[in-house]
């Protein structure tokens, strides 16, 4: 038996770990159900179906979109306001779904202020007039698309900042103008960051759970969560998380296909100056109102409504109670950033002393949980933690006659280990692509000098990756802080966090309390977007930020 580094062997515990929830809803496929699956099928899973495709057909098409069109007329274009669109086009990030649907629904519901004032103004009455319906699967896709284009806004400008001058100037001497040059040469060249950023937006879409609830839409992830705690079957729930699972691999699936064999390559290491067009008169306010229009509405316009609300009405119990709510929200956060990123650093770490099969193959298997929605990770843990309750309580009932409750599944430990499993992947990607930059000449003078491979790591490593392990740590903490599904599953009796008190007084309609907790949520959110966005500053090799401002 070859021998096995405790780098590897940590590296496929850790994989294994991770695996869990997955290998347990996949293993309840076959499992009878007594007549539900079927009642189910029968009933409601065609409208789980329809709806969930047309939610990723909207939003797929929505994201790509606007974040294609707004990455490249921040790129290749002058316009004023152009340096505040660069980063002010992220700022969507901060807003969770089921937020900016709290916010919508208060400000364009029948006795909202918007209509209310259209009615004032013009003497209407109720059928007087028509109004698009915001709690609707229209409404829902909307609002998503709006929260979610930037994953593709963001994938696709690195990409249109990494593109060869050298393509641009030929297709010029070929006499394409700007709109040619964007769609036959730019955008298959950066399709692959363009068709990532669609699968990021779709995953985090079959994952919704707040916002679609919310708007009443029926979707695999709502009925998840209704079979679990409505019906009280747990098989038939771990059947339906397997048919979301089947729809989150097919795009994994589909956006590996659509690479296929191509590679895309710069055969220069001299990065040259990206020609721009200046847009003056109504093209440059066609590209103004191109790229406000996503912010004012994804953002500004939802954060003001909060804040509005908030201060007029805001929660009840704003002051101890909610201290407890923050209180809750920023240790599971806290405590799953760090675990997340120092199982990272394991991984990433033993992919670098080890580059077998074995470990590449373990490492992306600890890598897949941020395709799996939080419906599905929290079904696949609450099974078999379900079940250890249940076996450790029969045994100590038999022996000593005594009862001890939910040790594991009613406890927080599992609402962390959830979070860990679903942005892990998260911060390995952070932290591996900081690590790939720390050349193999170090490790080899450290190796020489009698350091062994943790002294190594925690001597030289480490502080070189300091700044990383920090980013890294934030984007998990905001993540955790946003997540819905897998809270209000897993959750401790009465222990509630920040968005699941949003979302328990958003369902009883009271939204002007729900302000409090989802503004505070806003404003952490905006933490990952400062970051994301300095480092997108300076993402073109060979060039830095240029002084002069846009006008």
């Amino acid at each position: 038996m070859p021998h096995i580094s405790p780098w590897t062997l940590l590296t496929l515990v850790i994989a294994a770990v991770v695996a869990l929830p997955v290998l347990t809803v996949l293993a309840h496929v076959f499992m009878p159900t007594e007549g539900v699956w079927q009642h189910l099928a029968d009933t409601v899973l065609p409208r789980y179906l329809t709806n969930t495709l047309i939610l990723v057909l909207c939003v797929g098409l929505g994201t790509a979109l606007i974040g294609t069109g707004t990455a490249w007329l921040v790129v290749m274009c002058r316009f004023p306001g152009r340096r505040l669109f660069e980063w002010a086009l992220l700022l969507p990030l901060a807003v969770p779904t089921y937020v900016i649907a709290y916010a919508y629904t208060d400000f364009l519901q029948y006795a909202g202020p918007l209509q209310s004032s259209l009615r004032e103004l013009f003497d209407w009455g109720h059928g007087d007039y028509y109004f698009p319906n915001i709690r609707s699967l229209g409404g829902a896709a909307t609002l998503i698309t709006l929260v979610l284009y930037p994953y593709v806004y963001m994938l696709a400008r690195a990409a249109f900042l990494e593109q060869s001058v050298c393509v641009l100037d030929v297709g010029r001497t070929l006499g394409r103008g700007p709109w040619r040059l964007f769609s036959s040469i730019a955008v298959p060249l950066a399709r692959p960051a363009i068709v990532g950023g669609v699968s990021l937006a779709l995953m985090e879409t079959l994952n919704e759970f707040g916002a679609v609830q919310f708007f009443g839409v029926d979707t695999f992830t709502t009925g998840i969560y209704r079979t679990w705690f409505g019906m009280g079957e747990p098989v038939a729930a771990a059947q339906l998380a397997a048919c979301l699972l089947l729809f989150v691999m097919t795009l994994v699936l589909l956006e590996r296909w659509s690479r296929g064999k191509r590679r895309y390559f710069h055969t220069s290491s001299r990065y040259q100056q990206l020609p721009e067009y200046r847009l003056g008169g109504l093209r440059g306010l066609g590209a103004f109102l191109a790229c406000a229009l996503p912010v004012l509405v994804g953002f500004l316009i939802p954060s003001l409504l909060l804040l509005d609300m908030a201060i007029a009405e805001g929660d009840s119990l704003f002051g101890r109670r909610f201290i407890d709510f923050a209180r809750n929200s920023l240790i599971l956060a806290a405590l799953a950033a760090l675990m997340a990123v120092g199982l990272a650093v394991v991984l990433s770490y033993g992919a670098r002393l080890s580059r077998t099969s074995m470990t590449r193959t373990a490492t992306r298997i600890a890598a897949m949980g941020y395709a799996i929605p939080g419906s599905v990770v929290a079904v696949g843990i609450l099974i078999p933690f379900a079940w250890l309750d249940s076996r450790l309580n029969e045994y100590l009932q038999t022996h000593y006659g005594m009862l001890v409750g939910l040790v594991f599944s009613g406890s927080a430990f599992i609402l962390v280990y959830a979070y860990v499993v679903r942005f892990l992947a998260v911060s390995f990607n952070t932290i591996e692509a900081s690590l790939g930059k720390v050349t193999p000449s170090m490790d080899a003078a450290s190796r020489t000098l009698g350091q062994t491979a943790g002294g190594t790591l925690r001597r030289v490593h480490t502080p070189l990756m300091r700044g990383s392990l920090l980013a890294a740590g934030i984007l998990v903490f905001v993540d955790v802080m946003k997540e819905l599904p897998a809270t209000i599953i897993l959750r401790p009796f009465n222990f509630d966090t920040l968005a699941v008190r949003a979302h328990n007084l958003a369902s009883d309609e009271r939204l002007a309390e729900a302000s409090t907790s989802s503004l505070a949520i806003v404003v952490v959110g905006i933490i990952p977007v400062i970051l994301l966005s300095l480092a997108m500053r300076r993402s073109r090799p060979g060039s830095g930020v240029r002084e002069d401002e846009d006008l």
